[in-house]
């Protein structure tokens, strides 16, 4: 969790950066601004995603 930004707070991934053919079929759903980038995160993962998300969404007033 990042929350010294200028637009708030962010939660901060970390992931495998998306190979050319997955980036491609991604572009086309959600073309990436030029600041942004198609990682990949494993299913391992997703657990402890969502428990900083619930952190995140717990603290909102209080950061």
């Amino acid at each position: 969790m990042d929350t010294d930004t200028a637009h708030g707070p962010e939660l901060v991934l970390q992931g495998k950066f998306a190979d050319a053919s997955t980036r491609a079929a991604c572009e086309q759903d959600s073309p990436p601004a030029d600041d942004e980038g198609i990682v990949r995160i494993p299913l391992s993962m997703v657990e402890q995603i969502r428990r900083a998300c619930d952190a995140a969404e717990a603290a909102g007033t209080q950061l």
